[in-house]
């Protein structure tokens, strides 16, 4: 089969984040090397092992979504809600209007994980399911007495499809979709299928997104058992420290980051935008952890892109800040790069988002390249010897070179890699 000739294009952005909910605070906040993280307030920490999070404190979906849908917000967590909102955004900044679109060639690919359950929909039926010994569920009560008192349509608040789902009912989306539950990489993994989709020349436009929030107290308990979470709270500015020498860890947040990407014929007809363009992706499995397949996957990346990593002004890392990951993640960079690529990584901005964390990151290298200039990573102020990349550290670093690389990766080892260009 002959290579396609169809060339991918991001015409929109979305952006919900602790540091800014609009492209353009989201950059100033960036440039100015501000930080969202900050010390929980919407519920009680001292019973947690950690105090801090990256959480936006002035979302309200009432306000932001479009009136047609809000309805439908009884049946949306708040995971969905950002995810909802952040995609009208795009839509908006892709100045795409009703009408504009053929439905059955508009697609939707979503990244999303497994939604907490909120508290108030569960806490009668534990609590009247737990009364006679506490500490274990009686399932006959359970099933007798509890799940009558579960609301209806509980399951469709929390299902990791609803955003997908939701946002196509309301821009009325009938081509592909699909949602990604891969944790770190759903977002990534996302904007991968949704370029092979329109290589194959059955869709024109795509709402790419992922959303995750970490805030619900059942997120925050949960990852507190099986997730390294920094426990040096005292100064939240300074918690999270990729590739630092003295990091322990990272911090939970919440966002969601969405693109449209385009066909760019069909961009170039209707007079959009362009803010780069997606030339290669890749993904795989690191078993080892160890570094060695992630470099093979970022050259598979380059390699579909036909660029070389000379030509990479930077890459933009997943550095979560926790002591092997980053090791991890250093060796795999340098095995492609060296020394010399600089290398960001924006989690100390606005944490670790989960499903939305890649596609947020990835754009902020976008408004670098609008921009011409890269900002730092922060909290990297002794860099641990055994991460041998370039880190940006300090101050606005002009962007010199037309590409970039996105890198996300979870914790089992899955990875994602994306390559992009500034547009001619």
């Amino acid at each position: 089969m002959a290579a396609s000739t169809r060339r991918s294009v991001i015409t929109g952005i979305g952006v919900l984040s602790a540091v800014g909910t609009n492209p353009a605070t989201f950059w100033e906040n960036l440039s100015a090397g501000r930080t969202g993280i900050k010390r929980i307030q919407h519920v009680d920490p001292e019973q947690l092992p950690f105090r801090v999070a990256a959480y936006i404190s002035d979302f309200d979906a009432k306000k932001q979504i479009d009136k047609k849908m809000r309805k439908a917000l009884n049946v949306m967590a708040r995971t969905v809600q950002l995810g909802v909102v952040a995609a009208q955004l795009a839509m908006e900044n892709a100045k795409m209007g009703e009408g504009q679109l053929d439905p059955a060639r508009f697609g939707i690919e979503f990244g999303a994980s497994m939604i907490a359950s909120d508290l108030d929909d569960i806490a009668r039926a534990s609590k009247i399911s737990t009364n006679c010994k506490p500490g274990f569920v009686d399932y006959e009560i359970w099933g007798a007495q509890g799940l009558s008192q579960i609301p209806p349509l509980w399951m469709l608040k929390y299902l990791p499809n609803m955003p997908a789902c939701h946002v196509s009912i309301q821009h009325n989306a009938q081509g592909p979709n699909n949602t990604m539950t891969a944790s770190d990489v759903a977002g990534i993994l996302a904007l991968g299928e949704a370029f092979r989709i329109s290589e194959r020349g059955t869709a024109d436009f795509f709402l790419v997104g992922a959303t995750e929030s970490k805030m619900n107290p059942l997120s925050l308990s949960r990852h507190a058992t099986f997730q390294q979470l920094s426990r040096k709270f005292e100064h939240p500015e300074k918690v999270l420290r990729p590739f630092d020498q003295g990091r322990d860890g990272t911090v939970m947040g919440e966002g969601a980051g969405v693109l449209g990407l385009e066909d760019l014929e069909h961009a170039t007809k209707r007079g959009a935008k362009i803010y780069a363009e997606l030339l290669g992706f890749a993904s795989g499995f690191d078993r080892k952890k160890d570094g060695e397949v992630l470099g093979k996957i970022i050259l598979k990346a380059l390699k579909e892109a036909r660029v070389s990593p000379e030509e990479i002004d930077h890459v933009n890392a997943h550095g979560i800040g926790t002591p092997s990951a980053d090791i991890m993640e250093a060796r795999g960079i340098a095995n492609v790069f060296g020394t010399k690529t600089p290398v960001v990584a924006y989690k100390p901005n606005f944490g670790t988002m989960g499903a939305a964390g890649g596609l947020v990151e990835l754009t902020a290298s976008i408004l670098a390249l609008e921009n011409g200039l890269l900002p730092p990573t922060l909290n990297c102020e002794n860099q641990d010897p055994a991460c041998p990349i370039h880190i940006h550290k300090e101050g606005l670093r002009p962007v010199t070179k037309p590409h970039f690389v996105k890198i996300s990766f979870t914790d089992m080892g899955q990875v994602a890699v994306a390559v992009l260009k500034k547009p001619e």
